[in-house]
């Protein structure tokens, strides 16, 4: 396929468009179900990468979701807990312990639920059985990945009345050392971003703590292939083989952890017993749990515990998830990774860091008040690294 005709492109409004290959050549995929369209593609592309990459430094199967062209999450292949299972509402799937991809993905599309909501999915292996039964049943728009088992296949055409996008990727395709893009006509030309990130890139150890276990390498590594893959400015915290709170596109780089942490608690705090045990009504979607539980946990637009407006979602009135109560969970939470895509400016990011159990930073350095970020790293005993290799991407 040389070209593939789009519906539109960012918007209705904008027409033509399509995607091709500027030297001729044929497309690196195939369409197999539906029919994607730009921003899609952008999602697909984006998230394929990210899931290669992680695959190529860790060794195990990586899956990310991706929304707006930033992901909500990436994780690899690791056997979920118990609690997390069902902080993911994955404790009914039967085999998840078999299939590491499964785990994957039940890592990266359960860790931030209501921004994953009509995600894009990419997997960096063949999709099996387990991963298209769950895969099925949440609110998506389309996968990618370099082959389908053909049962897979068939249980994925099956979503959204037949017209689930499905994409297969030619996992050997290299694109061009050059990229181009157009912006108000004119075009920017610049080397693709092929810096590797990998363990020695996190050899240089600048604060007093100097203890850097495999564990922390692992999720610091996933939190920088991330950032890799994510809009900037942007900061990733990750725990246990997945991202748990990305805070991608923000001006501000306290604004960009703030927002990550935030998101961070939030998935700690879903596994929380009170959590795990809320009484929803049967007829609940969920979607609905989702959006419920991020009530419950963060006392958003309105109080789920308030009388009538429990009855639209529980059994039983459920007991407030009080602030003394959160606090005192959060504190137990430890050896939490955080990555940047550029430097820490100011200490206070690592102070709303550390709010959120982190123990292990990697950032580039390079503030004229790197002295003050390391000394405040020292106060709290976190390790940080120094990579000296920023990670925007725009």
């Amino acid at each position: 396929m040389k070209e593939f005709e789009l519906k539109y492109g960012c918007n209705p409004n904008q027409k033509p468009a399509k995607i091709y290959m500027q030297d001729g050549s044929d497309l690196p995929i195939e369409i197999l179900n539906g029919r994607p369209g730009y921003i899609n593609f952008l999602d697909a592309f984006n998230s394929w990468q990210l899931v290669k990459e992680l695959k190529e430094a860790l060794g195990l199967p990586a899956v990310t979701s991706f929304k707006h062209v930033s992901p909500t999450s990436a994780a690899v292949g690791i056997k979920l807990s118990e609690k997390l299972k069902k902080a993911c509402f994955v404790d009914d799937v039967e085999g998840l312990d078999d299939s590491p991809l499964a785990c994957a993905y039940a890592r990266a599309r359960g860790t931030d639920r209501m921004c994953s909501f009509g995600d894009w999915v990419a997997l960096s292996d063949v999709c099996d059985v387990t991963t298209a039964k769950m895969i099925k049943r949440e609110v998506s728009d389309g996968v990618i990945a370099p082959g389908y088992e053909p049962e897979a296949l068939e249980i994925l055409k099956t979503k959204r009345k037949g017209n689930y996008n499905i994409v297969k990727i030619d996992p050997d395709f290299i694109p061009e050392e050059q990229e181009h893009k157009q912006v108000f006509g004119i075009t920017f030309e610049q080397g693709r971003n092929n810096f590797k990130i990998n363990k020695e890139l996190l050899s240089n150890i600048v604060t007093k703590n100097k203890d850097l276990p495999e564990s922390a390498v692992r999720d610091l590594i996933i939190s920088l292939i991330t950032l890799k893959y994510t809009q900037s400015n942007s900061v990733c915290f990750a725990y246990d083989g997945q991202a748990i709170g990305v805070g991608a596109g923000q001006q501000s780089r306290i604004h960009c952890t703030r927002l990550a942490g935030g998101k961070a608690n939030t998935w700690f705090l879903r596994q929380h017993e009170k959590v795990l045990s809320l009484p929803f009504r049967e007829d609940l979607g969920r979607p609905e749990r989702d959006n419920v539980i991020d009530g419950y946990i963060n006392k958003n637009e309105e109080d789920v515990c308030a009388e009538g407006v429990w009855q639209n979602y529980f059994t039983s009135r459920p007991d407030p998830f009080t602030d003394e109560e959160q606090k005192a969970y959060l504190a137990t939470m430890k050896d939490v990774a955080l990555g940047s895509d550029a430097f820490f400016p100011f200490f206070d990011n690592i102070d709303r860091a550390y709010a959120s159990g982190v123990k292990y930073i990697a950032e580039p350095g390079g503030s004229i008040r790197d002295d003050l970020v390391i000394d405040r790293c020292d106060q709290y005993g976190i390790a940080m690294a120094f990579t000296g290799m920023r990670l925007f991407h725009h």
